[in-house]
């Protein structure tokens, strides 16, 4: 993928607003084949299971690299690891579905853009798009139909996201990654919430097998954490890891620690004038909420409604949903799983 965006005016800009030989963001479905060094493989040979509490064939998981990932994704996973070039100054927010994504991608959006788009600002792009539609999602634009081109049209530093692995990451580039992970019970109560937007039949025992069995998307779910964990603890530099449950406590500490982190540390005088009250206060999930376009419409490329993306954003929200039995069987999972990393969710 080529990487030619000089000239273009300091980013990030909305993603929304990159047109590029009228391509939009709706992805095509890719092939049956995907390219491998070693040859054409088929995708449809790769281990497969359906998505929890489904019967539809067209909601399959297949199993690449040790991991379940949406079937129209696999190409992607190729694509991300082999074709996508990063830029040096490029930063990806990376995640598991539900986790704070859309909350992550607001912040570091309106975090970054701040110097053209001030966070008091009545034009704020956040005001008129989705956090969604300003941070593309790397997953959809790989999948295929020749959507990478609008990464290209991009002007640095750029901003993106991926639910992906972090061994499915182009490991040379020097980008920078930011992982936020969420108290697993929790991730568990808002995912099932989140699919039953247009699945409502979707009970949450289903929901709640498949995590444990690790073969929910983009699982198993400790996997794709210690990635993250063990990429940032051998290169802090390179991979920051967020909590959500700090994030709620104290998010304008943790929006100046990402400042930080991606180059852009806020001045005194920034300080001073409250941008960093403003970010927080304009990406809080009560404005994000009450916005009209995140009221209505759906996800581009994606059949979810936007609202459903804005529930409570609460920890703890699992005990209304979980009976002790099953809180405690995750909870030993998780121990098991994370066992002498020294990452915790206790």
């Amino acid at each position: 993928m080529a990487t030619n965006a000089a000239s273009a005016p300091a980013g990030p800009v909305p993603f929304k607003d990159v047109v590029v030989d009228n391509v939009d963001l709706v992805t095509t479905m890719p092939a049956e084949r995907y390219s491998k060094d070693d040859g054409d493989v088929l995708v449809s040979a790769l281990p497969s299971k359906l998505v929890a509490g489904s019967t539809n064939s067209q909601r399959m998981l297949r199993c690449y690299q040790g991991f379940w990932l949406p079937e129209s994704f696999v190409p992607a996973a190729i694509g991300l690891h082999r074709r996508f070039v990063p830029r040096p100054n490029d930063v990806i927010i990376a995640s598991l579905p539900k986790c704070g994504t859309t909350w992550l991608n607001a912040l570091a959006f309106a975090t970054m853009a701040r110097r053209s788009y001030p966070p008091a600002g009545a034009d704020h792009p956040l005001l008129r798009l989705s956090p969604h539609q300003c941070v593309p999602f790397l997953d959809a634009l790989l999948a295929g139909g020749g959507r990478e081109a609008r990464l290209d049209a991009l002007p640095s530093p750029r901003l993106m996201y991926t639910h992906m692995p972090q061994t499915m990451l182009p490991r040379a580039g020097g980008c920078r990654v930011v992982y936020i992970c969420r108290e697993p019970k929790d991730t568990a109560v808002s995912l099932w919430h989140f699919r039953r937007s247009i699945h409502p039949e979707l009970s949450f025992a289903d929901t709640f097998e498949s995590i444990c069995g690790g073969a929910n998307p983009y699982g198993p779910f400790w996997d794709h954490i210690l990635g993250y964990w063990r990429a940032s603890e051998s290169g802090p530099e390179n991979v920051l890891f967020l909590r959500y449950e700090e994030l709620l406590r104290d998010p304008a500490e943790n929006v100046r620690k990402l400042a930080r982190f991606v180059g852009m540390p806020f001045s005194q005088a920034e300080e001073e004038a409250g941008v960093v009250r403003g970010i927080v206060e304009l990406c809080s999930l009560e404005s994000l909420k009450n916005q009209e376009v995140n009221r209505n419409g759906y996800m581009d490329g994606l059949k979810f409604p936007r609202k459903a993306l804005f529930r409570k954003g609460v920890a703890g929200d699992w005990v209304n949903h979980m009976t002790p039995e099953m809180a405690r069987r995750m909870d030993e999972i998780v121990a098991d799983k994370l066992r002498a990393t020294g990452l915790t969710f206790q």
